[in-house]
């Protein structure tokens, strides 16, 4: 017997955000995004990609139409509860790589469990494991301006899925890295989605799209194509 599917991750239904003087972010938009999904969204400046982002990352609330993320309705929850939704089912990783400086790589990751109310050794403790995960078993006491820039985001992914999220959001992850680092910092993703991470990454470049299991494009706040990968010969 086929086990039953998992509820999805992300589930949005006919969502609209409009902002002042009638503009549409989002016009309309149905995604639903499944548990081990690795897809990309992507689009030019101004298609909405962003604006999405927001959305499923529950930092913004849709004008008109349904948010579920992780089983739960956003138009539920208060703002406290949408503050625990992102601390224990969303990691964040963005282009900018958002360390604190003068902290060392352990206790920027050890951040991403501040919340956890575990004590700072413990914290500490997954915090290594995690940078080892990510190959930065040697870096872990270099603090940011001691780091390369794919060190430094590789540093941002190990906070990121400290908590072991549901969905790991990764905006423009490759924009401030050079070809070689932009790769690695791909290839770290292709890795974790392999081990079970629901990644979603927002990217307006074609080719980090296009090397992606699913692509989905915006345009104009619609989404205009979704598309998978054919599925390779002998593959489970």
């Amino acid at each position: 017997m086929t086990p039953p599917q998992p509820p999805p991750v992300v589930e949005l239904v006919g969502v609209r955000k409009e902002y002042p003087g009638g503009v549409a972010a989002l016009a309309g938009v149905d995604l639903t995004i499944w548990p081990g999904e690795l897809l990309a969204i992507a689009g030019p400046s101004g298609s909405g990609k962003s604006t999405l982002l927001h959305i499923v990352g529950s930092l913004d609330r849709p004008s008109t139409g349904t948010v579920r993320i992780a089983g739960h309705e956003v138009a539920d929850l208060s703002d406290r509860e949408l503050s625990a939704l992102r601390a224990r089912d969303l990691g964040f990783v963005f282009q900018s790589f958002h360390l604190a400086a003068g902290v060392s790589a352990l206790d920027n990751v050890a951040d991403g469990l501040l919340y956890s109310g575990r004590p700072l050794r413990a914290r500490r403790r997954e915090a290594a494991a995690v940078l080892e995960r990510v190959g930065l078993a040697d870096r872990m006491t270099h603090r940011p301006h001691e780091l390369s820039g794919g060190q430094k985001q590789r540093v941002a992914i190990a906070r990121a899925i400290i908590g072991e999220p549901a969905l790991l959001l990764a905006d423009e992850p490759t924009g401030a890295l050079d070809t070689a680092a932009g790769d690695t910092v791909m290839a770290l993703l292709r890795d974790l989605n392999a081990e079970g991470a629901t990644i979603a990454v927002i990217t307006h470049d074609h080719d980090i799209a296009a090397a992606l299991p699913r692509r989905v494009r915006l345009r104009d706040g619609l989404i205009v194509s979704d598309s998978r990968a054919p599925v390779e010969a002998g593959a489970v």
